[in-house]
């Protein structure tokens, strides 16, 4: 079984008492307590290094390269393979960050990584 993972702004969307939430910003969001964002886990090992998010700083001219710069961090990121081993129970994920572009975030890229290695685990 593979569990389904979903991306949320940590600001917008409700919990729904199915889901397990996955914060997965190196830096808590702004302005929102705890409690507000109800939070299962904060799981900072998966985001993206300081140098590359300071890099990339979110310049939309810039995301094809940082996708493959992300996906090349996650790949050697042993982080990952313990969020799979660990999370391949769970039905529902949903991974949380706080960046307003919902086109060019790390969650995505994230996500189909993770999407992946489950798929290939379940195999």
């Amino acid at each position: 079984m593979k569990p389904t993972i979903k991306i949320k702004r940590v600001y917008l969307e409700p919990s729904k008492k199915d889901e397990h939430r996955i914060l997965i910003d190196r830096l808590w969001p702004r302005g929102i307590t705890k409690e507000a964002a109800s939070v299962d886990e904060w799981i900072k090992e998966l985001a993206p290094t300081p140098a590359l998010r300071k890099w990339f700083g979110h310049d939309p001219a810039l995301w094809k390269e940082f996708q493959k710069k992300y996906q090349s961090e996650l790949k050697e990121n042993p982080a990952v393979e313990d969020f799979v081993e660990t999370h391949k129970k769970h039905r529902l994920l949903t991974l949380l960050y706080a960046a307003k572009d919902e086109e060019h975030t790390h969650a995505l890229v994230l996500q189909h990584f993770l999407e992946e290695r489950f798929r290939r685990k379940s195999e």
